[in-house]
């Protein structure tokens, strides 16, 4: 057996792309798939064994395999989260993919379960936690921290020293002063320029940047079409 053999949680869209990525862009080839037990309704996925969260690791032994959670941003990522959680511990080591058609330095720190495509400009001296996402072609500008859990789409710019907290959702086209701190469970919609720094779980939209508090009735619509999450 390889000491490169990697298990991907989910068998949607994202575990089908991952599993691609995986397969031709990593030293990593994947073995299986796990769902959470009532979606365990097939023996396999893909032509691969699929298996219960319950009996994942008689079948997956965590000193054999790596695990990598494949999941999206349902809830505000509180999903993706929750599994990752659940995958530490019960002993997985949980490992990144960084495209090798992005461009980073020696220097970027990245946490573990990291989701990172094609064609960012990762610039010097940046941070990102665990469990974050980058989608394709976005430029992350130098000094800046991405919080666990976060998810940012495509086409993004980020300029320098910004701070992001866990959470997070950044849509696509959406821009960034230099220096701005984002809070926890932040909703930035599609094209915002954000110019100002953001509290906990508060929501940017495009029109004229508007920010609606935690609170705002509007936030909550907002948070409840766009990740069916319950506030």
């Amino acid at each position: 057996m390889s000491d490169a053999q990697v298990v991907l949680f989910g068998i949607g869209e994202m575990a089908s792309l991952a599993r691609f990525y995986f397969e031709h862009d990593s030293a990593y080839d994947v073995a299986g798939f796990v769902v959470d037990d009532e979606f365990a309704q097939a023996e396999n996925f893909e032509g691969l064994p699929l298996v219960a969260l319950s009996d994942v690791t008689e079948k997956f032994p965590p000193e054999d395999f790596r695990m990598f959670v494949a999941l999206s941003y349902r809830e505000l990522n509180q999903v993706r989260e929750a599994r990752y959680r659940t995958l530490k511990e019960k002993g997985y080591q949980l490992v990144s993919y960084i495209s090798s058609k992005a461009t980073t330095w020696p220097d970027l720190i990245t946490g573990d379960n990291c989701f990172i495509l094609e064609d960012q400009t990762i610039q010097p001296r940046v941070k990102l936690g665990n469990n974050v996402m980058l989608w394709s072609g976005n430029h992350i500008g130098h000094g800046t921290v991405i919080g666990d859990h976060t998810y940012l789409s495509s086409q993004i710019t980020v300029s320098g020293h910004c701070e992001f907290g866990q959470r997070c959702f950044v849509g696509v086209n959406a821009s960034f002063r230099d220096f701005c701190e984002v809070g926890d469970d932040v909703f930035v919609g599609m094209g915002a320029n954000v110019t100002q720094d953001i509290a906990d779980g508060s929501v940017v939209v495009a029109k004229g940047s508007e920010i609606y508090s935690a609170d705002d009735r509007r936030a909550k619509a907002l948070k409840r079409q766009y990740f069916r999450l319950k506030t």
